[in-house]
This record gives C-alpha cells, structure tokens and sequence, in this order.
C-alpha cells in the first residue's frame, strides 16, 4: 500500500511479519496463535485507547487505515479482532473521554482500559445456532446463591478462540437482553475450532459452550446501554476485510506478474511485464482495491461523527448512528459485486499456472465471497432504498435464527426485536 501508518514502528513490524507466514497457515488451516498475539503485545488491540491511559489514541479513519494493511497481510486476523474493537469503542463510549485525552470513568471502565493496555483480548459470541436468538437471545444468565452464571451455545465466536475475554449476548429472568464479558480461561467455557466455511478459515469462528460460566456483577450491561452504532462497527470490520481482499489481490497479481516468463504465441508482448492487456488487467485490480479502500475510510469518518456524538441529546446520538449503518450498508451493497469481480482477475492476468494449489489465489475470491455473505448485501440494498425513497430508519441492532411461531411474519419479529432491545426507536 505504501502508507505510513500512524504507529510505532514496532506494531508496522508485526504486521509485515504476517504476512510472512500468512499462506502456509491458509494452505494447512493453521490459527494464527502467535501471530494474534504478538499484534496485541505491539498494540493492536489498544489503538483508539487514549494516549494518556498507554493507548494510540487513533480516530477511526487512522486506526482502519492500519486494520486494511493487516487484512491485506492475512484478512482473517481483522475479522479476529471485531468483538474486540466492539468492546474498547463501548469503553470509550461510556467514559465520555476525548481520543487523546484522560478518561473520565468509573472503576469498571478504568480496570477495563487497564486490562486492553496490558494486552487482554476479547472475543466475540454473539450468534446461536438454529433457532437460537431469533429475537430473544437462547443463552441465559442466572443468579445463584454464588453469583451470575451464564448457560448457553454460541456459533460465528470469531476470535473468541484467541481471547483472554468473551462479548456474550444473553438475556437475564426477566427477558432483558444483556451483554456480558465472561472469563475464557474457566471450567464452564469451551470453545471447539469447528468453523467449516471455504474461506475465512482462521478467524477461530466455532462453537462457543458456555456451562454455568461465572459471570461478574460488574460485567453485565443491558444490550441496548452500549454504543449505538455496534452493528454499524461489525459491519465496518467486514469491509476492512474486503478492502484488504482487494490490496491483497492486487498485490499479488502485480508481483507474480512481473516475474512472469512464460508467454503464448500469440500474445502481444514477449515479455508478460509489458502486455499490454495484461496491465489492463492488473489496472482494473488495483482500480478496485482503491475503491474499496476510499469506500471503507469513508465508513470510517461515519464512525468518528457517531463517536463524536457521545455527549450530546439522545436524538443526535440516533441520527448519528443511522447514518454510520446506511453508510456500511450501502459500501457493502456497491463494493461486493467489483471486489469479487476483481479477485477473478487474477486468473486472467497469470493463466492456468495461477490456479496451482501451491500459491492459492483462490483464498482472494473464497475469503471474499464468505465476508460478503455476512448480513446479505440484499437487505441493506432494499434498507438504503426504503430510506431514500421514504425516509425510513434503519434498523440499527437485529438477529438471526428460527422465527420461534409458524406463521409469524419477519416484520412483526423485526418490530419486536425494535421494541425489546432498543426502545428509541
């Protein structure tokens, strides 16, 4: 990419090192333990964390320009670190404090920025299998005689294999939905690498057991309490991964044509290099992963003008976060169809010898198709559309699973879920 990004060099390091070793760990589905965790000791997993409390204090814009580096170095690690960044962006929320400036929070915030700065990961475990969480989360949190404990099954727990922390979603007796931090290193979790997707194949997105996992008083927090726009910020994350798709199919491409010797007869050149239909090839590449990166950098300044918003009247919070989820979902609806159109063309550029299994360009297509399936673009397409044409919000927090009644409409679970997790709307 040839940025600067905006990070002690010791972190830049880290990243290149990536993706040193990042298609050996594609081509023998190898988790990136060690990679993971050498990012998070060089500071990854503090970037928006203020200065003042030992982090980089990046603003959004500066902190994606570094995560669509690392995902053009290996694009499964971002996807690793959403759950994460979810958590430190609510840190941040709640705290009131200024990128740059000393936070001003309580005692749990506090201990929370101390824990991301030692370097404490967190995972994500959002989603159930089958019916689960439909609009009522399956996993539940008790109160027992000795505290909390939480009791359920979570699948998609990106990152959570990696995580010292798990972001559970769970409702409490009363059928509010919470969001709790649970310990990972306890009796009562079990995380299996079952993930069985054709792409994105280490993010550690498996199945999560949770078995009368303890839970803190101070860990739990309504759902609806947290930033605004934390599906927007999941959402983000997958465009970085894209966007770094992109970079990294370019990349590719570019140098693997530039070694080339091999030529046909009846090409235009002698030397592949300097074909001229080849470098047309290349140009429509690297064109795409330019715009993807412009697409998700401007997502990112969403972001910071929802962050921005954190003191202010709860309707210019709304309006805030509305605008960060229309601009993720109309960058997942334009870029989906060039970026998966461009990682193609690879194959153009290098002919039958760049589908050698030893070099696996197709990760670019597969790590690109599975991202874009994520929240299905065609939902967002007809979400940007009903509010252009008639000025309706989007729905800014949903879920997926089993409609619990047959015969119950979507529309009537959407409303519901609306209603139940977040009453401003």
């Amino acid at each position: 990419m040839n940025i600067q990004l905006p990070v002690p060099q010791i972190l830049r390091d880290a990243i290149e090192r990536v993706g040193l070793s990042a298609l050996d760990r594609e081509r023998s589905r190898e988790l990136a333990r060690s990679e993971v965790r050498e990012l998070v000791s060089c500071g990854i997993g503090r970037l928006r964390v203020p200065e003042s409390a030992g982090g980089h204090g990046l603003d959004w814009v500066q902190t994606t320009e570094v995560l669509v580096e690392l995902a053009a170095q290996d694009s499964n690690i971002p996807q690793v670190l959403r759950g994460h960044f979810a958590v430190q962006e609510d840190l941040l929320w709640r705290s009131g404090a200024a990128i740059g400036s000393a936070p001003e929070a309580g005692p749990v915030v506090q201990r929370w920025l101390a824990r991301l700065v030692a370097g404490e990961l967190v995972g994500n475990a959002w989603t159930e299998p089958g019916r689960g969480g439909f609009h009522q989360s399956g996993t539940v949190v008790s109160e027992t005689a000795h505290g909390h404990v939480v009791n359920g099954v979570k699948y998609y727990t990106t990152g959570a294999i990696f995580a010292d922390w798990l972001d559970v979603t769970a409702r409490d007796a009363a059928g509010n939905e919470l969001a709790v931090l649970v310990r990972r290193d306890q009796p009562g979790v079990e995380i299996d690498d079952d993930w069985d997707g054709f792409g994105q194949r280490t993010t550690g997105s498996g199945t999560a057991r949770l078995t009368d996992a303890v839970v803190e008083e101070a860990e739990l927090r309504g759902l609806s309490d947290r930033f605004p726009y934390q599906t927007a910020l999941y959402q983000h994350f997958l465009l970085i991964v894209l966007a770094g798709v992109a970079e990294a199919a370019a990349r590719d491409a570019a140098a693997l044509l530039h070694v080339r010797s091999r030529t046909f007869s009846h090409a235009n050149t002698r030397t592949p290099r300097t074909d001229p239909q080849l470098l047309q090839a290349v140009g429509e590449v690297d064109a795409v992963a330019a715009l993807a990166r412009a697409q998700v950098l401007a997502t990112a300044a969403s972001l910071d003008a929802a962050f921005a918003e954190r003191g202010s009247a709860s309707d210019a919070q709304i309006e805030a976060a509305n605008a960060v989820e229309l601009a993720t979902g109309r960058a997942q609806v334009a870029l989906h169809r060039p970026v998966l159109e461009a990682v193609t063309r690879i194959f153009d550029v290098l002919g039958a010898s760049g589908v050698s299994q030893s070099r696996s360009l197709d990760r670019h297509w597969r790590n690109a198709r599975t991202v874009t399936s994520h929240n299905p673009w065609v939902y967002k397409a007809r979400i940007a559309g009903d509010h252009r044409v008639n000025g309706t919000e989007p729905v800014r927090l949903w879920s997926v699973g089993e409609p619990d009644a047959a015969g119950e409409s979507v529309a009537a679970d959407v409303q519901n879920l609306i209603q139940t997790i977040d009453p401003t709307s």
